[in-house]
């Protein structure tokens, strides 16, 4: 029973929860992204390129034979996924950059309205007086 109850505490907890959610958004994200590059940036490119779909890009290693698919490196599928996650990143890496603006941005505000209080005056006075 007491490992129920440290398992109910530990899922409870935010970072627990705040993990969960981004891990939804992020699966939600991804789909999106790949979306993207497949049915958008894909076909501009190949379009741009002379009409090429990038999905069909293959290399046979072995051909189809009686009763046994052909052997095939499918690179076109990988640059679609090569794209995802430079994309992807380069999201990550600007909302991060963001976020760490606007911590700077709020740390500073902070720091710059922060008068010292009546104690903190009176414990640098006598601090002073003690130094002379």
């Amino acid at each position: 029973m007491q490992i129920m109850n440290e398992f109910k505490e530990f899922a409870i907890k935010g970072n627990v929860i705040e993990l969960a959610v981004g891990i939804i958004i992020g699966m939600a994200f991804n789909k999106i992204v790949s979306s993207l590059v497949t049915d958008v940036i894909m076909p501009i490119i190949g379009l741009l390129i002379g009409g090429i779909d990038f999905s069909d890009f293959i290399i046979t290693l072995k051909p189809a034979s009686e009763g046994q698919g052909a052997v095939v490196i499918r690179f076109g599928i990988f640059l679609n996924t090569l794209i995802d996650f430079l994309i992807i990143s380069f999201t990550i890496f600007i909302i991060i950059k963001v976020i760490n603006s606007l911590k700077k941005k709020e740390s500073a505000s902070l720091t710059t309205h922060l008068e010292p209080s009546a104690e903190l005056k009176i414990l640098t006075e006598i601090r002073d007086l003690l130094r002379k």
